[in-house]
């Protein structure tokens, strides 16, 4: 009898296109789901009967609770080797064998300097300008040659920001709670003593960081302050590093000039939300690890994933 793996939150329906699933044919029945679960029943109900599952980064959380009504899930896989939405340790008491995927975090850096731009130059009311018959040239647009950019972390992504930054001319300063200034030298970035100074020296400030108990809530109603009212804020790390609540303020009252966005609190955003109207962000949808490249290396990878599971060797476990 062949076990069943259920692929979910296959948005584009790009998970069987993008590796060959048929090594495991003829052991695994594989069914995508397209469509998100919001509710706990729905997902169980849709789910409970099959024995792996391969869930696409932090779309769908598994905790403890889920884990109790899944008996016969034997082995979850995460796209990508992180996965904070994932309960490890109760994924262990239950049995759950839990495998991650390579990647790249190339398609992040270059989102983010897609945001970058698309806020400097006006692109999206000027190309909506263009297509609704509007006017010719409305806005003016930042030069970031000669301006300073600001990170909020300078690990793998933020140094390859870094570099690109410093092809477009600008001068680049970087902090984090772990960061050195003979690290800064290194990558030839400045260094910043302070987030604060940053913050209020920076025409852009982006975030590299992982989200932790020590960056949550690192950027709130008080930092944002800091921050000049021409500055741009980029955020393609993790939502609950900016303060939500103070973000939507300081960009209502136009504290600062606006937001590069492609990661919420709530995923996908709610139909309300107000990040959908703020006509100073600038949003996409998590965009940033979503690449063919970044598709195929996830999927072959999980494919990998089943088949030494099922000699009874898995591999890329997370701890």
């Amino acid at each position: 009898m062949k076990l069943r793996c259920a692929i979910l939150d296959d948005y584009q329906n790009a998970a069987l296109h993008s590796a060959d699933w048929s090594t495991i044919s003829e052991q695994v029945e594989v069914q995508v789901f397209q469509q998100h679960f919001d509710q706990e029943d729905e997902l169980v109900s849709a789910i409970q009967d099959y024995d792996i599952i391969v869930a696409m980064r932090e779309r769908t959380p598994f905790k403890a609770p889920l884990f109790a009504r899944l008996p016969r899930l034997k082995l979850l896989i995460t796209t990508g080797m992180r996965n904070a939405s994932i309960d490890l340790a109760a994924a262990a008491s239950h049995g759950v064998v839990v495998s991650g995927t390579s990647g790249s975090g190339d398609p992040t850096t270059e989102l983010t300097w897609a945001l970058i731009l698309g806020l400097a130059r006006h692109i999206v009311p000027e190309h909506n300008a263009i297509q609704s018959n509007g006017p010719w040239q409305s806005t003016i647009g930042m030069d970031l040659q000669g301006k300073k950019l600001g990170l909020l972390g300078l690990g793998k992504l933020g140094s390859r920001v870094a570099r690109i930054g410093q092809a477009f001319g600008m001068d680049v300063t970087a902090w984090s709670q772990n960061l050195t200034k003979a690290r800064a030298e290194e990558v030839g970035v400045s260094y910043a003593a302070s987030k604060e100074e940053l913050l209020e020296s920076s025409d852009i400030v982006s975030i590299h960081l992982v989200l932790s108990e020590r960056t949550r809530g690192l950027l709130g109603e008080k930092e944002l302050k800091l921050m000049r009212p021409t500055a741009y804020l980029i955020n393609t790390s993790r939502a609950p590093i900016v303060d939500q609540a103070a973000l939507v303020e300081a960009l209502q009252n136009q504290r600062i000039a606006g937001a590069g966005l492609d990661v919420f609190e709530v995923e996908p955003l709610p139909k309300d939300d107000v990040f959908r109207r703020l006509p100073n962000v600038l949003t996409t949808p998590h965009l940033g690890y979503v690449s063919q490249g970044n598709y195929q290396t996830f999927y072959s990878d999980t494919v990998e994933n089943i088949v030494a599971f099922l000699s009874g060797s898995p591999i890329r476990i997370l701890s």
